[in-house]
């Protein structure tokens, strides 16, 4: 797999609602997690809000959303991040990558393993843009 951008989209409560509206625009298949499938938060109230969903569209459109948590700042219009992605033979790319948009920006999440086995990190840049960066880990068999 090469490195991949594609925009992430943000929502407060109707990230499934919107990712399937896109489902039945683009086609495609769509993985949907929810913060309960990855014990990623301790508020149940959270506990099927999307914590991440990918549409793959069979014309090669990637799009990804989540819901807001409830403990973060959420400001429709400024909802979109940049997600960068790849797998672990793209990794010294997207470690480049990462070490370039952190400089004079903001970490917010530091690039260190995720409880999906992947590598993951958010940032803020210098010029206000979030990024997110994924490193796939290794494949099971």
């Amino acid at each position: 797999m090469t490195s991949r951008l594609n925009p992430y989209l943000s929502f407060r409560d109707n990230a499934r609602d919107a990712i399937t509206f896109y489902e039945s625009v683009f086609g495609g298949e769509l993985n949907i997690s929810t913060f309960g499938d990855y014990q990623a938060s301790q508020d149940p109230e959270e506990a099927d809000k999307v914590m991440h969903a990918m549409l793959v569209s069979p014309h090669g459109l990637t799009l990804m959303a989540s819901d807001t948590p409830n403990g973060m700042e959420y400001n429709p219009g400024n909802n979109i991040s940049v997600s960068l992605s790849g797998d672990s033979a793209d990794e010294a790319e997207l470690r480049g990558y990462w070490d370039k948009l952190v400089d004079g920006g903001t970490v917010t999440m530091p690039l260190e393993s995720a409880p999906w086995g992947d590598t993951f990190g958010m940032c803020v840049d210098k010029f206000g843009i979030a990024w997110l960066v994924n490193i796939a880990g290794a494949q099971q068999q």
